[in-house]
């Protein structure tokens, strides 16, 4: 009994695999969408609806994102991208994070079986967003998924994981104008910045004065050194040092003026070398910052889809989807299925043309 039950099972699901194939041959005359989006909505009142722990809404989450993966890569969709879990989400119970990062860390763990969906279609995975905020745990079986994944090619599968798109902006700015400050450090080369001599080595020239003259005119004695001998009482210290400077005075002027006028006139010279040089400097531009965001490694998503009916996009992909439609489901995310992924691909290949013809204005 318990065998035909199975074989049953396997001839419902052979046919259930050639209709979505026959269906998906029908779309496919269509373009298709090469990145789809997805914000996992609703895991939490699933279970409550169901009467289930929190953490069974996660792992039945986990379940539709499986099938929702298969159905887009049989699609010819290359890119897909999943928000598993925002920064704003460690605010939640600990209880609730650490449950997540478990489950988190075990689903990644079976990501890298033989038998696993990245292996049978080939999926390269990449974790995007903050990673040092994970648990060591998370994030060392993260990085062990995406080295274990680098070569593969056929599709990509982007979960973001501690991720903001607020933070991901600020890092690509920050990253843009570090390398623009290395670029410009490179391209002046000077030693003096706003009449600071530093990173000098001794007897160096600097726009022709040299490194020892700066000290003397700084210390005030002629071999650059602290005249004074601190093994002598106060009084002998500060007669020795009257009758020092007393036979020294007129030569010690004339080289303080002479060092003092060629250090002004070096200053001045690096001021107008700046200037010549301030047209030369590179500037942060918008190419610059989008090289630097964490999802440059995908194109701009063509479809964002979030579950539950909702509408707002949650900090998510702010920068990316500027000419990205969204279709919101009312169904909860574990609730996700076949016909809510080809309805949304249908609408895309109706609003098509449009969308092409705004990004071509871009």
């Amino acid at each position: 009994m318990e065998k035909s039950v199975i074989g049953a099972s396997q001839r419902l699901g052979g046919l259930g695999t050639f209709l979505r194939k026959c269906m998906f041959s029908v779309v496919s005359v269509g373009p298709i969408p090469e990145h789809i989006a997805f914000i996992m909505d609703g895991n939490r009142r699933y279970a409550k609806r169901r009467n289930l722990p929190v953490a069974e809404g996660h792992k039945a989450g986990y379940l539709a994102l499986m099938s929702i993966l298969r159905y887009c890569y049989e699609l010819g969709v290359k890119y897909v991208t999943v928000y598993a879990f925002s920064i704003d989400n460690f605010k939640r119970r600990p209880e609730e994070v650490q449950t997540l990062m478990d489950l988190l860390q075990e689903k990644i763990e079976v990501l890298l079986e033989k038998e696993s969906i990245v292996n049978q279609y080939g999926i390269r995975v990449y974790f995007i967003g903050n990673l040092k905020l994970l648990n060591e745990p998370v994030r060392v079986a993260a990085e062990k998924a995406m080295k274990a994944t680098a070569n593969n090619s056929k599709a990509v599968l982007l979960i973001c994981v501690a991720y903001t798109s607020c933070d991901e902006i600020v890092h690509a700015v920050q990253e843009s104008c570090n390398e623009k400050r290395n670029e410009i450090q490179a391209l002046k080369g000077t030693k003096v910045s706003n009449g600071v001599i530093y990173g000098v080595e001794k007897g160096e020239m600097i726009n022709g004065v040299m490194e020892c003259d700066v000290h003397k005119s700084c210390n005030g004695s002629l071999d650059g050194e602290a005249a004074l001998d601190t093994s002598k009482p106060c009084s002998e210290r500060d007669e020795a040092v009257e009758k020092e400077n007393t036979t020294v005075n007129h030569v010690e002027k004339d080289k303080g003026d002479e060092v003092a006028s060629r250090i002004c006139n070096g200053l001045i010279e690096d001021v107008q070398e700046n200037e010549k040089l301030l047209h030369k400097i590179p500037n942060v531009k918008l190419v610059d910052v989008e090289k630097h965001l964490y999802m440059a490694v995908a194109p701009d998503p063509d479809i964002m889809i979030r579950t539950s009916g909702e509408t707002r996009l949650s900090n998510f992909l702010l920068w990316q989807t500027s000419n990205c439609p969204l279709y919101s489901p009312a169904a909860l995310w574990p609730e996700l299925g076949l016909w809510h992924l080809v309805w949304a691909v249908l609408n895309f290949q109706r609003n098509h043309y449009y969308l092409e013809k705004k990004r071509k204005q871009m």
